[in-house]
């Protein structure tokens, strides 16, 4: 007989199901909203509705530089990549989904939010994320984010996605 599986592993499976969704190229992100146990939406990263995607239409690139202080005081200047064609699957999540559902709720996220997301998500009323895969770009502001905000925020690294679920990420 086969053990089932926690609580964890069963959401972050369906995360993963939702991301299979995304036509992005680069990175395709699944999210679920989950409160007491019980499944209350989930989305994927993608173009709005109505309108071509990454592979109708191509990637829509925006180069961004950000400067990082380092532990020893110097400057180190981080250049980021990202598309603007898409909503990220947080984004999707938290626009269709209703507040009061989320008031306490737990998000499932494939990937580790971005610092939009992250800000997006502190305001949204969960009180813990969950993610699977890291986002080093944004990692150490994001977690301080979760931490000022008290928002659980934690990686599940013991973890396999469901086979045929995953994609190779391009940062």
């Amino acid at each position: 007989m086969t053990a089932r599986k926690n609580w964890d592993t069963y959401f972050m499976d369906i995360a993963y199901m939702a991301a299979t969704r995304s036509q992005c190229n680069r990175r395709r992100v699944g999210a679920v909203l989950v409160k007491g146990k019980k499944l209350l939406g989930t989305a994927y990263n993608g173009a709005p509705m109505g309108v071509p995607d990454c592979t109708e239409a191509g990637c829509m690139l925006v180069e961004e530089y950000e400067v990082h202080i380092t532990e020893d005081g110097t400057e180190q200047m981080n250049r980021k990549q990202r598309c603007i064609r898409t909503i990220h699957a947080e984004q999707n999540l938290l626009l269709f989904t209703d507040r009061d559902d989320r008031e306490g709720s737990v998000v499932y996220v494939t990937d580790q939010p971005c610092w939009t997301c992250a800000n997006m998500l502190a305001n949204s009323g969960v009180i813990e994320i969950v993610y699977h895969r890291g986002y080093p770009k944004d990692s150490d502001k994001v977690t301080n984010l979760m931490s000022m905000r008290g928002i659980k925020f934690r990686q599940i690294t013991a973890y396999e996605p469901p086979v045929g679920t995953v994609m190779d990420v391009t940062n």
